[in-house]
């Protein structure tokens, strides 16, 4: 959710604040103010990513454990299904001359142990880590279609233009000032980062929400966005549905002027 400026710490503020676009998954309940104008994402001539290409990236040694293990790999399943399923279908209506949004893969993962990620992760050093990252040719090059899914382990607090996960979001996504696409993923260990589920659905949850902003307002601000009510995600926080077995978070579709 947003552009370079100065991060917003929930909805209310951002709509005061337009010049930094909304760029978190919200803690639950997300509150939308009533008397804000009706949704609407216009198009702002920014980048789209069109054919996405989603690499996952786990911090922590936390990741190595066989249970949570398990959980990476559920991760990774869950991107290699929702990259190809109708959940993208349904973004194809914000395709614009030139920029046709289509399905995307997942081209690849990895469990980074060194260096540990600390109890506070500024967003300055996942940065930096995918910077180191894509210096040491560990992880993919980037093109215009990567996402890096940046995952943290338990007890790591992500802090991010003065806000905290689990005190104010869940997530968000941005870019890199060299212009690297990428998402934060703190591990849900509070209520409001779980909206009632289990860990699996809660990241599947979040982690939908980012991808779809990702895809549609990947320098966020530049792409399809609503200077009242955020991205496409933002508009629909915390509203969910099955989709192959997966819980996903509902996006915003201009078209049918709903939550769908």
């Amino acid at each position: 959710m947003s552009t370079r400026a100065v991060r917003k710490t929930n909805h209310s503020s951002a709509k005061s604040q337009t010049k930094s676009p909304i760029r978190i998954v919200p803690l639950h309940p997300a509150v939308r103010d009533a008397a804000a104008p009706a949704p609407h994402l216009t198009y702002r001539n920014g980048p789209l990513l069109t054919n996405v290409e989603v690499f996952t990236l786990f911090w922590g040694a936390h990741w190595q454990d066989a249970a949570n293990t398990h959980l990476t790999q559920q991760m990774n399943s869950f991107f290699d299904f929702v990259l190809t399923s109708p959940l993208i279908d349904q973004l194809a209506e914000y395709s614009v001359p030139g920029k046709t949004i289509g399905h995307g893969r997942r081209i690849g993962t990895k469990i980074l142990t060194t260096p540990a990620p600390h109890k506070t992760v500024q967003d300055s050093a996942i940065q930096s880590l995918l910077k180191s990252e894509l210096a040491s040719g560990t992880i993919p090059a980037a093109n215009s279609n990567s996402l890096y899914f940046v995952f943290l382990p338990p007890g790591t607090t992500v802090k991010q233009g003065g806000s905290a996960s689990c005190k104010v979001f869940c997530g968000y996504h941005d870019v890199t000032p060299d212009g690297i696409f990428y998402a934060a993923m703190p591990y849900p260990g509070c209520s409001g980062c779980m909206g009632g589920l289990a860990v699996l659905p809660a990241l599947t949850s979040t982690g939908s929400h980012e991808l779809c902003e990702a895809i549609t307002d990947p320098i966020p601000g530049q792409g399809w966005y609503d200077d009242n009510n955020g991205e496409i995600g933002d508009i629909c926080a915390w509203k969910t549905k099955q989709l192959g077995g997966y819980t996903v978070q509902l996006e915003w579709s201009n078209t049918a002027g709903a939550c769908i």
